[in-house]
Parts: C-alpha cells; structure tokens; sequence
C-alpha cells in the first residue's frame, strides 16, 4: 500500500517536518512492514509559463518545430524550442528552466538546437515522471488550472510530495485505505485521527441529496446451495445523471493516484479509485444509459461469457459471483466490471455500486481467472460492511462537485444476511499470561478502545466486540495480540529457556545413537533420503537388480 503524506495528513496530525522516514518508523511500530519511499525526481527551476507566440520552422529531415517565446516572469521572456504541436498561443505550460533535473537525472540547460538557442524546456507528463502520456506538452488551462505566470510548478504539481509503502499483511486488510493507515499511524504516535467515514454521511453530504424516495431495481440470488448462498452482505446504489465525462481529473487528485501506484484514465473512473484509496471500499461505476434493467446478484450459470475490461472473453465457473442485468453477466462481482457498460467520454448518467462480498468467493473468482484487481485485493481480506454506503456517497459527492453531475433519488440499499460482529469473552488475566508482561485492566481496555473495540466489564474479565472494520478480531488470542501491539512489543521482556538438568539423553536416543555407532564402524555411510523422485531414479535405487519396483504416483508434484 502506497500512502501519500499529503493525503495522510488530512485524516491524522503530522508534526511540522514530519518525514516519510519518520512514517515508516510509526508505521513499523505498530506491525506493518517498510517496503519503500516514492519521491520525484525533479528539482527546480520549474515554473509556469506563457506561451506568447511561436513560428513553425521545417527542417531538413522533414521535422517540423516550433520556436517560442515563452514568458516565465514578470519581464523574463524565454526562446524555447519546442517539437510539440499541441498547444496554442495563450496557453499556460509548465517550463524546465537551465539547472532544473528531471527524472533519469536529465540536466536542462541552455544549448543550441535547430538553429536556435533553446532556453529551457516546455515540460510533458511523462518527462515529469507524473505518466506515460507524452502526446504533447502539459497546458495548464485545459486542467482547469489557471496559476499565476513564473510560479513554483513543482507544489503546483504535487511533486513535492512523497509516498511511503507498506507490506499489509493479509490479516490486516483495512489497511489498503488512507483511513486504516492513518488509524494505525494515530495508534503510533497518539496523533489525533479524524476518521473520514464518521464525517461523509452516507448521503454524500446535505449538498448533494437529503431524502430517498426512489428504489433502484437490485435483485439478489439466494437459491443456490453454494457457501454463503449469494456471497453478498451489503449492495447499495446510487444514481448521479448529466456528468461532463470529458472533464479533466483535477490535478491534485491525479498526482495522489498516481503517487499511490494507480494510473489516472478518466475522471468518473478516477474518483471510483480514488475513494477506493481513501476508505478501502471498492466501488463500481456503470454507464446507466447502456444497463438493460436493474441489476443482479448471482452465481454463474453453465456455459456463460463474459468480456471484463481488460477485453478478454471469459468462460465462467458455476460458483463465480455476478453482477447481472436483463441480459445476463455485465461483471465479475468484486474483482472486475464488464466491457459493456464501462464508463466512457460518452457518459452521461452514472449507476454507483458499492458492495459487501464474501472474501472466500472473490479470492477463488480471481485467481480461477487469473485476475488480481485492486478490487479484489481487498474484498479478500475484508472490507468494512459499514462503509458501503458512505463512500458510495462520496463517489456522489465528487461526481457533483467535479463532474457536474446532479445526485438522484434512485438509490438500493440492501443489507442481506449481515454477519454481526461477535462478542468475545476476555479473561482478566488472559493477556498478561501469554504475552509475560503484567497489563494493568486499564491499558487493555484502553488498547482494545483505541483499536475501536466496544469494552464491558465482566465478572470474569471483560466482555470485548471488535470494530466492523476488524474481521480478523476473531478470539482472545488476537486480542492479547492488540494489547501487545498498541503498547509496544518491546514492552515484552526478553527471556531464554533453561533446559531441565541432570536428565540425560531419552532411552529411544540412546538406542539410536548406539545403532548409528555400530553401523559407522562396521563401515556404513548415513545418507539422506530424499520423499520424492522420478521413475527411473526409484527404480534405480529401489531395487538391487534395477527392476520396476511398486511406487506410488504424485498428483501434484512441483515441477
């Protein structure tokens, strides 16, 4: 999981020079592995400029340039050359200027080209390291952008942001989300966490829809005989109508994705995956206007295709986990939508989905398929089943806001099934004597509370129910293993065991010692057999005179 300080630090306090080492450190003292630290590459002079005019100039081997004057100050006017066709006079575009570094270690300086003194350098995406897209330069005002002339690109950007990346262990799913790693850095250090669910009402925010009068058609198939019978917990909808898909992402969301290892497309599909980063729900969007009804939630029947995003055809397993409209499969539930109704530059209505899926279900659909997604990673591990609704509302809320889109009254919100969160029986001194450190009542009631468990005394101890967003919270080892873990494992005192004394070797390894004696001297090697071999190796060895010999055949063997 890659977190981007910047975004860390809307949800928990960083001190004042906080570094992405410093993170790491926190982050590794609560249980989580340092993997790297992602930075850019690019230092300074890099501004925004203006372009004032340009001429065309053919050149000998039939390429055509463009020499610029381009204004990067108040009365600084550079000529630059520039290959790039896709911009016009007026536009704003980010300069390289003599003595920035792009990535690769790539020096600007001034240098002579094409009959020119080149000035500096009219900057794209992908020499900036922010993407692959090198079809031309980057034009400020097509972004939505419109900062002064010859200020700092590089925090205009987000380059002067950084990332650090975790290894989250499979247990500890939630934190694939800023929210679960703010939460964990706020366990840490005791920096205030402002949990994002608790301030995004599932309506997506009183600007956007107050009440639900509208039912979105949503069927649900409980009939086959398969673990978990549907596979789905919670399914809500949600409809956002008149979005501009042609909209540009805006800059600060783009570089968080892309800072956060996801590559930006488009903006509706951008703001799915951004608020998959920010709460740890996946989300689905359809284009509305190409769905043939309302939607299902089915296994797979004999013989079905699918085409998933990825454009690859399909042939389904009766126990995949669909998502269905009138026409049949339209996407593989929790691991990868459908190739016809993917949201396009055409869109213009949106349905939301946000779901709750059985993690054994989705683990077995997407490696049956092949098919790791972002999606997938986390309904495996489980997600929260309270946080459907509310980051469903957040995709509303930024389709409005970005988009231009207007929240609808149709809306499903279906809870089927819902595994409550059980109440585990923790004995008084039960921590204490298995981690050996002596735990006051009140530091594991104040650990357990911290992590979101409700706590009750009880006669016996304490009566603890995890938080929905902890699934692995399962019995009372895992939580002495809270306890240990919120008040740090170098409280636990380190202590080697002493062998029992006087008691000699076992009356079976005297025996075998006494063997192995006698067979060494009467001039026998020890070798080590080996479980598994080829045919013709047992064969070999299995007999005196090489014959086939009785072997037993492994079904799955390695190689």
């Amino acid at each position: 999981m890659r977190v981007p300080l910047s975004w860390l630090a809307e949800y928990v306090d960083l001190a004042p020079g906080t570094t992405p080492e410093d993170v790491h450190a926190a982050l590794v003292k609560v249980g989580f592995e340092e993997e790297d630290i992602h930075t850019s590459d690019v230092t300074g002079p890099l501004v925004v400029g203006k372009v004032l005019e340009f001429t065309p100039e053919e050149q000998s081997n039939g390429k055509t340039i463009r020499w610029c004057q381009v204004q990067v100050g108040d009365a600084d006017v550079r000529g630059i050359v520039c290959g790039a066709s896709n911009f016009e006079v007026g536009d704003k575009v980010v300069v390289s200027l003599p003595g920035a570094v792009l990535p690769g270690g790539f020096e600007i300086a001034a240098r002579k080209t094409y009959g020119h003194v080149s000035d500096g350098m009219m900057a794209s995406f992908k020499e900036l390291g922010l993407g692959d897209d090198h079809s031309g330069i980057i034009r400020l005002n097509t972004l939505g952008i419109n900062p002064e002339i010859g200020s700092d690109a590089i925090s205009l950007l987000g380059l002067d942001d950084s990332a650090v990346e975790i290894n989250v262990t499979p247990d500890r799913g939630y934190a694939f989300s800023i929210r679960g790693v703010a939460r964990e850095y706020g366990h840490s250090t005791g920096a205030a966490f402002r949990d994002p669910a608790a301030h995004l009402p599932a309506t997506g925010g009183a600007h956007v829809l107050d009440t639900f009068d509208t039912e979105f058609p949503v069927s649900i198939d409980n009939s086959q005989p398969i673990r978990d019978r549907a596979g789905v917990n919670v399914f809500v909808t949600r409809v956002v109508r008149g979005i501009d898909a042609k909209r540009p992402t805006p800059q600060w969301m783009t570089t968080r994705l892309r800072l956060a290892g996801i590559r930006p497309i488009s903006l509706a599909v951008d703001i799915t995956n951004y608020v998959m980063l920010e709460l740890g729900q996946p989300i689905h969007g359809y284009d509305l206007d190409m769905l043939k009804g309302g939607l299902g939630v089915r296994r797979a029947k004999a013989g079905e295709k699918l085409t998933t995003l990825d454009g690859v055809e399909r042939s389904l397993n009766a126990e995949d986990l669909l998502i269905t409209d009138d026409r049949g499969p339209i996407g593989l539930a929790g691991v990868m939508g459908g190739a016809e109704t993917e949201l396009s530059d055409s869109t213009v209505n949106v349905l939301v989905e946000a779901a709750n899926f059985d993690p054994v279900s989705i683990a077995r659909t997407a490696r049956r398929h092949k098919l790791p997604s972002e999606a997938s990673k986390r309904f495996e591990r489980g997600v929260d089943p309270e946080v459907a609704a509310v980051a469903a509302g957040r995709v509303v809320q930024l389709l409005v806001d970005l988009a231009g889109g207007t929240a609808s009254n149709e809306v499903s919100w279906l809870s089927l099934s819902k595994p409550g969160q059980t109440q585990i029986a923790l004995p008084a001194d039960f921590v204490s004597n298995l981690i050996g450190y002596e735990y006051s009542a009140d530091q594991i009631t104040s650990a357990l509370a911290e992590v979101g468990c409700a706590v009750v005394a009880s006669p016996a101890g304490f009566t603890v129910t995890p938080p929905s967003w902890r699934p692995d919270l399962t019995d009372k080892w895992t939580l002495a293993e809270e306890v240990a873990r919120i008040h740090g494992f170098d409280l636990i005192p380190t202590t080697l065991p002493v062998a029992p004394p006087g008691r000699g070797y076992t009356v079976a390894q005297k025996v075998r010692r006494r063997v192995s004696d006698a067979l060494a001297a009467a001039g026998l090697t020890e070798t080590l057999s080996y479980p598994f071999f080829d045919e013709a190796t047992n064969n070999l060895f299995g007999s005196a005179t090489g014959e086939a010999v009785a072997q037993v055949r492994l079904a799955n063997a390695l190689d």
